[in-house]
């Protein structure tokens, strides 16, 4: 005779399938990288402010790995996407204005702390708006190339480059709280608006394109070992100069766009 409680294990059993091992590997990449995220903020406590860099540095690139192991193993996940996105608001939207306080802005008393707040909740905001997007199926191809406002990810990194430039001697960027304080308020702003960013998701590599893209990344790989510091502010440099680049270059492409489809009615409308 089958017992309510036998029936309850069963379908206990039923419903806890065992999971695929490729299912767990994109998932362990994100703890990692969150472990190593937050130990940025005891290294920056302690006042080991290099370290505190190496490890947001080590967490972007764990962030940037897991998305692609996922897809790559097929083992994506509902679960997966939400620890995603909030090891990406502490590592990208926490950790960095936390350690760019301890160096400087704490000086600033209460508006340093303001701005530290401010930039969380525009990262928050920021991941909020990119995980409620919905496709639109009306949306052109072209559009794919452009992210809507700067990413949590590189708003992190350009926020800490400044500790780039006391690293390469600048010592005097550290006694600038207040510059600071306005810069980091432009990259919350930047988060959070509508301006157009590259996102490179629809670059296409040709055959011919293979061998110069990977001895590009070798080289900027053996300048990450040897130059780190001055490879990241070169690197926050070039982005901040696309930025603009991406405003002129999206209008360009929404005029044609807009041009093409005026075109394409005026010939329905004389047919």
């Amino acid at each position: 005779m089958t017992t309510p409680t036998h029936r309850k294990r069963g379908l206990r059993s039923r419903r806890l399938k065992p999971l695929p091992v490729r299912s767990l590997a994109p998932n362990i990449l994100t703890v990692l990288g969150l472990c190593v995220g937050l130990t940025a903020i005891r290294f920056a406590l302690e006042e080991r402010y290099e370290a505190a860099l190496s490890a947001i540095v080590i967490a972007a690139l764990l962030d940037g790995l897991d998305g692609r192991v996922a897809r790559l193993l097929k083992g994506a996940t509902r679960f997966g996407a939400e620890l995603d996105s909030l090891s990406d608001f502490a590592n990208f939207g926490i950790v960095p204005v936390m350690v760019l306080y301890v160096w400087s802005l704490h000086s600033l008393g209460g508006v340093g702390w303001i701005v530290g707040l401010t930039f969380c909740i525009c990262c928050a905001l920021r991941l909020a708006r990119f995980n409620v997007a919905l496709e639109d199926p009306d949306r052109p191809a072209w559009k794919r190339n452009y992210f809507v406002g700067v990413p949590a990810p590189s708003a992190a990194g350009l926020i800490i480059s400044p500790m780039f430039l006391d690293f390469l001697g600048f010592h005097s960027v550290r006694e600038w709280p207040i510059f600071l304080a306005l810069y980091v308020a432009m990259i919350s702003f930047l988060m959070i608006s509508q301006i157009p960013t590259f996102s490179g998701k629809g670059l296409r590599v040709t055959r011919e394109q293979v061998l110069p893209l990977l001895l590009l990344v070798a080289l900027f790989a053996a300048m990450m070992l040897i130059y780190p510091w001055q490879t990241l502010t070169g690197s926050a440099v070039v982005y901040l100069i696309s930025i603009p680049l991406a405003v002129i270059n999206y209008r360009k492409n929404d005029r044609m766009w807009k041009n093409k489809i005026d075109s394409t009615d005026a010939d329905e409308c004389v047919e």
